[in-house]
């Protein structure tokens, strides 16, 4: 028979996540703590702009960059964060879309993206598709950076540095003194750094540090999806400083024959969002962090998270996926390790339910550890 598939189809493998995902829709009542999506709803008034845009008519597309008024609050919001001055910005379908955007524009076969280790399943499957070379930086057990690291991997083929804080899947949010220390490192060579910051509205123990006013050739992606629950909204967006602005037109470019733009109505929700307080959600998930912590750090070996809204605990034995199933079995659904990381050591645990599932899990993981 004909072959039809691209090789290159060979180069993923379908989400770990996903399968998990579409096996809680065949169970009664798991207590699922697999996929990273807010327990809570899209806030009432935020959803009420978003049907009132469709009622206006806000239903056509917009400009591939995005709507006019979101950019300008986008930019003037990066500026006053930030301090670029003239940053250049792209509205575009999910922080999945901005990553794959901007490795489209900027990888060629045979560079290299370091990437900490364990890291967000995206950037592994869109690097390989695109004829690039993942090479991974071990951060067990702490999870922190380690920018030392990070330079001895450097080599003339690196064209990317990608990091997630807070970090899905570990939790860990990375020190300003990391952060410096990698900026400094990452300019000795003139090397992007890709800073992926869907989950810098849920930071616990401390103000947010971001990458990007530490380093002037820094893509920054920060969205909507997980702060305001719009998962299935698909809005992010994307800004570089002035100089950088070639990126975002290749980016934009690239987002015109593809995505086309990013859903037109939920712009205008976006709009809103910017000036959404969501400080009482974000209270109520460093009670569940709080929570799941003291119910199993005596059971389990674990770092104790700082941000977004994910544990990432060594199984009994170090076998991840041995335990994985053992859970499942016990109707709780949590993720193996090795869909994050090269290892498997671990699993990924994600605490959006109600605190009265986080404890009954507890209770049966600890039971079956």
């Amino acid at each position: 028979m004909k072959k039809y598939l691209a090789d290159r189809t060979a180069l993923i493998d379908a989400s770990g996540i996903r399968k998990v995902f579409n096996l809680a829709a065949t169970m009664k009542d798991p207590i699922n703590f697999s996929i990273g999506l807010p327990d809570y709803d899209v806030p009432d008034a935020l959803k009420q702009v978003a049907i009132d845009a469709i009622k206006r008519g806000k239903n056509r597309y917009t400009p591939t960059a995005g709507d006019a008024e979101l950019l300008a609050k986008i930019t003037k919001k990066t500026t006053a964060e930030i301090g670029w001055q003239n940053p250049a910005a792209l509205v575009v379908s999910g922080v999945s879309g901005a990553l794959l955007l901007a490795f489209m524009a900027t990888i060629n076969p045979g560079d290299e993206v370091i990437i900490p280790d364990p890291y967000f399943v995206m950037y592994k499957h869109l690097v390989n598709l695109l004829g690039g070379k993942c090479v991974f930086v071990d951060t067990y057990p702490d999870f922190a950076l380690h920018p030392q690291k990070i330079a001895d991997k450097i080599t003339n083929k690196t064209k990317l540095i990608v990091i997630n804080s807070p970090c899905n899947p570990t939790g860990a949010v990375y020190s300003k003194e990391d952060l410096k220390a990698l900026a400094e490192i990452a300019r000795k060579k003139e090397i992007l750094v890709i800073s992926d910051e869907i989950y810098d509205q849920f930071c616990y123990d401390a103000p947010y540090q971001s990458m990007a006013p530490l380093y002037e050739n820094t893509i920054l992606m920060k969205g909507f999806s997980k702060s305001y629950a719009m998962t299935g909204w698909r809005l992010a967006y994307v800004a570089v400083p002035d100089h950088l602005k070639s990126i975002i037109e290749e980016m934009t470019k690239i987002q015109q024959y593809t995505f086309v733009c990013a859903p037109s109505p939920f712009q205008q929700a976006a709009i809103a969002a910017m000036d959404f307080d969501i400080n009482s959600y974000i209270a109520d998930y460093r009670t569940k962090r709080d929570i799941l912590y003291t119910g199993l750090k005596d059971k389990f070996e674990m770092t104790k998270s700082a941000g977004a809204f994910y544990a990432f605990i060594k199984a009994p034995n170090g076998k991840s996926t041995e335990f994985v199933e053992k859970a499942i079995k016990n109707n709780v659904l949590i993720i193996p390790g090795n869909v994050f990381s090269e290892k498997d050591t671990h699993f990924r645990l994600c605490y959006t339910t109600t605190n009265d599932k986080i404890q009954k899990g507890i209770e049966i993981l600890n039971k079956i550890a």
